[in-house]
């Protein structure tokens, strides 16, 4: 019997880029961190043309620190009918929570969450949106050790169990990529407990991951394995060497399968 569900892919993506960045100083001293440039194009530009080439229709960016700069940049190579920008006026206070709180009225159908410094070869976003559909699905990824800062997982086969910086290191079954796709009752579930959330007087130091975490509990909160796929943060400047390399052979793996103009 062929499977009956319907699949769909969302077509709409959000991506938090509040921040400046300061664990990347002196690369953030005169930029935000999403307009790092990396192969001529700055970080936020690899993320949207990526999500552009996987179909994505609207891409709601969340931006705070050097806003009008960013926004210019972004306003110059693409349209008004394709990018929504977003202010989250709290970003030199707040974690990501309240970007996710900024960008709520873009939550009213099914999309995916990016965060502002992942960067990944597009075989990574195909991996989560083929996943077996689920309310919310979170891409992971595993290594062989963890440290303090990684956002770590732990899992019952395919369920997400636990999110955070702080689980014991020796339950550890993965880690968050910074990826996320919400689909029918997960958009409602999200949106709910953000609300609710958001009425707390800690509201400012909580990542939008702490309520996946409350979310898990419920069973609503399954995970897709993108190991052996590459992907890179940019959190510190010992990472700008593996963000560059990945971007190079991304680059260079487009320029090699894409045709000429004379092909064919």
């Amino acid at each position: 019997m062929k499977d009956s569900v319907v699949r769909t892919r969302p077509r709409r993506a959000i991506i938090l880029s509040a921040g400046q960045g300061k664990r990347l100083l002196p690369y953030t001293a005169d930029r935000p961190k999403c307009l790092i440039e990396l192969s001529g194009r700055a970080v936020i530009e690899h993320q949207i043309d990526t999500l552009l080439a996987a179909g994505f229709e609207r891409i709601t960016v969340v931006l705070g620190y050097a806003i009008d700069v960013v926004e210019q940049r972004l306003r110059q190579r693409y349209s008004d009918t394709l990018l929504d920008i977003v202010f989250n006026p709290f970003f030199e206070l707040a974690d990501n929570l309240a970007s996710c709180w900024m960008a709520r009225n873009a939550m009213q159908e099914d999309f995916l969450i990016l965060n502002g410094d992942t960067l990944f070869e597009p075989a990574v976003l195909d991996q989560l949106l083929t996943s077996p559909q689920q309310p919310i699905t979170l891409a992971i990824d595993h290594k062989a050790h963890y440290d303090a800062d990684d956002m770590k997982v732990t899992v019952e086969g395919t369920r997400l169990t636990r999110v955070g910086k702080a689980l014991a290191l020796d339950s550890i079954d993965g880690e968050s990529i910074g990826m996320m796709s919400f689909r029918d009752s997960g958009r409602e579930l999200f949106l709910e407990a953000l609300e609710r959330n958001m009425r707390s007087t800690r509201a400012l130091s909580r990542w939008y991951l702490s309520v996946i975490d409350e979310l898990a509990d419920r069973g609503a909160v399954h995970t897709a394995s993108i190991d052996g796929l590459r992907w890179a943060e940019l959190d510190f400047p010992h990472d700008l060497e593996h963000a560059r390399a990945l971007v190079r052979d991304i680059t260079a793996s487009a320029n090699t399968t894409t045709p000429s103009p004379t092909d064919g």
